[in-house]
């Protein structure tokens, strides 16, 4: 049974276990070479991380701008999708931690009136609903599936679920700088992959909410809910959806200290600039890695050679 805790940063909740949970290790791993279709090899250097933007949050710690040096890499131009991860299980029998939780966080519009009722709700976040029997393949709960879906990110993975995905696959989750360093498409200190400007010339460029959260989302950029891994124009990288759709796991802890949570980056189509301004690319937040809802997912990314 669920038990919430307080949430992590912004508007990502936590599950109960934190990081007591040890790592998977029974997972395979790939024998053979390393599949790089869809990668962007990147030569890495240095560059500006970190912002120190009005729009920003200081106690995130998104500063002190740094000259951070990364070496070559190549990472994932999407996330990972619904039938990337479909393979994985279907290979390894994988079974994710909402699944052997029973349960996982789900946002409460996207909910009949059935399960909405009496799912228990984080008191800072009661937008989110903690549902019973939602999964990577149930992203709504019981009765919902993945129909149409295919090549939208897969959610309800925590940072467990990402680590071994990617080792299935001879990768590994990107660190934190270098998911910036690569989500900023090769330009300098600007608030979006694109730019300063949110939407330019009333073009959209993001999956994020629109309008009053959370009572309204006019879905004007096209979606209320995920999108394709592949919507709106590529970074200068050519990585796509860096900013919302779906906060991604990095390798990272949050801290030195190593406090029981990991990055999380990039936003996701909850991220609105009333409460959850982090879909600007240097906005960072966390949450425990066992932890899973519907808008968290992650992208792989591997050491040049």
């Amino acid at each position: 049974m669920y038990e919430p805790r307080s949430p992590a940063p912004c508007c990502m909740p936590s599950s109960k276990a934190g990081a007591d949970k040890p790592t998977v290790e029974a997972t395979p791993v790939a024998t053979g070479p390393v599949a790089t279709d869809g990668m962007v090899l990147l030569p890495g250097g240095e560059f500006l991380m970190g912002t120190e933007d009005a729009e920003g949050f200081p106690d995130d710690a998104e500063g002190p701008v740094r000259a951070v040096r990364v070496n070559a890499f190549r990472i994932d131009a999407c996330a990972v999708t619904n039938d990337d991860f479909a393979a994985f299980v279907a290979d390894t029998g994988h079974i994710t931690d909402a699944e052997r939780l029973d349960w996982s966080y789900v946002f409460a519009g996207f909910l009949p009136a059935a399960l909405r009722r009496g799912a228990p709700r984080p008191e800072r976040t009661p937008w989110w609903c903690a549902v019973e029997g939602a999964a990577w393949d149930r992203p709504e709960g019981p009765g919902s599936d993945l129909a149409g879906r295919g090549n939208h990110p897969v959610v309800h993975v925590s940072w467990y679920d990402a680590t071994a995905y990617a080792a299935w696959a001879g990768k590994r989750l990107p660190t934190e700088a270098e998911w910036e360093y690569a989500a900023r498409g090769g330009l300098e200190q600007r608030r979006y992959p694109w730019g300063d400007e949110l939407d330019p010339d009333g073009e959209y460029r993001c999956n994020i909410w629109r309008g009053t959260f959370p009572t309204k989302n006019t879905a004007a950029d096209g979606y209320r809910g995920t999108s394709p891994v592949d919507a709106f124009k590529p970074n200068g990288f050519g990585l796509y959806n860096t900013s919302g759709n779906v906060w991604e796991w990095c390798a990272d802890w949050w801290s030195t200290e190593q406090d029981g949570a990991k990055v999380i980056r990039g936003g996701s189509y909850l991220c609105h600039a009333s409460y959850c301004n982090r879909y600007r690319v240097a906005a960072r937040s966390a949450n425990t890695p066992d932890s899973s809802s519907g808008h968290a997912g992650f992208r792989c990314a591997l050491s040049a050679t």
